[in-house]
């Protein structure tokens, strides 16, 4: 074999590598979603109400999500990359990076599916609606519902003090707001069955309106019109805290789904 015959064929099986390579590349599917969570619903339900993160640092996992604050000082919304602090009496403000949290979940989200709504849709038919829409309830799924409400109760739990009492009697004293004719965002997630305690099962839900001055953790709905965007994922990160109460916390209560239930105001299927 001659010197220019070697480098010719070495000069193909370089071309045919590279092209190998660049069709791979170009067909691999982007990595799966992530849901990023910091601690567990049933922590917080054991009263463990001490910030575990701060929000500048829960922000780099994800630009969708939601939660509540230390003390369980009100609810959050995380939006476009944004979050949101909504208070006992139902205004809302832009959180600090300082800001902590002791439960909340986020993730990137991008749209899976999208469902359009045209005329009056109830909290039960819209969740049937996108539950038909599903690949599998074996997954998490984040949940964007965005447009026009008939009417929207809200209720957001006051910050607490030490001794922190469960998060059922912390609850029993929320601040309930019903909003009327008003533009907005139900942002949450729908969870499997399979994670209750470690998340809410089903579907839990925060609303901020499209002026981001009012919310709270949604209740009940009626949608007039708007858009439903999903976006499915298949990892969870889960974040435990090392120290303080958690360690010593009941995560497996008996009356596990109850007090859930309870403490999320009968919403969560």
């Amino acid at each position: 074999m001659t010197r220019s015959e070697a480098h010719t064929r070495f000069r193909r099986w370089a071309e045919s590598l590279i092209a190998h390579h660049r069709t791979a590349t170009e067909t691999t599917d982007p990595p799966a979603a992530e849901v990023y969570q910091v601690s567990t619903i049933s922590a917080l339900l054991d009263g463990v109400y001490d910030g575990a993160e701060t929000i500048g640092e829960l922000l780099r996992h994800g630009n969708f999500g939601l939660g509540t604050f230390n003390h369980l000082d009100g609810e959050m919304v995380i939006l476009d990359g944004r979050c949101y602090h909504l208070r006992a009496d139902g205004t809302a403000t832009p959180a600090s990076a300082t800001d902590r949290t002791p439960f909340a979940a986020v993730m990137p989200f991008r749209p899976d599916v999208e469902i359009a709504i045209e005329g009056a849709t109830t909290r039960a038919d819209l969740l049937r609606r996108i539950d038909a829409k599903l690949v599998s309830a074996n997954l998490v799924h984040g949940i964007r519902i965005e447009g026009r409400f008939a009417s929207v109760r809200t209720r957001t739990v006051m910050a607490q003090s030490k001794p922190y009492p469960p998060l059922t009697e912390a609850t029993a004293g929320q601040a309930e707001a019903s909003f009327e004719q008003v533009t907005g965002t139900l942002v949450g997630f729908r969870t499997p069955d399979f994670e209750q305690g470690i998340s809410v099962a089903g579907y839990h839900l925060h609303f901020l309106d499209s002026a981001f001055t009012h919310g709270g953790h949604a209740l009940d709905f009626v949608l007039d019109s708007g858009l439903v965007a999903v976006s499915q994922a298949s990892d969870l990160h889960l974040h435990l805290p090392t120290t303080g109460p958690f360690l010593q916390a009941n995560l497996a209560a008996a009356d596990l789904s109850e007090q859930i239930d309870r403490s999320e105001g009968g919403t969560h299927s």
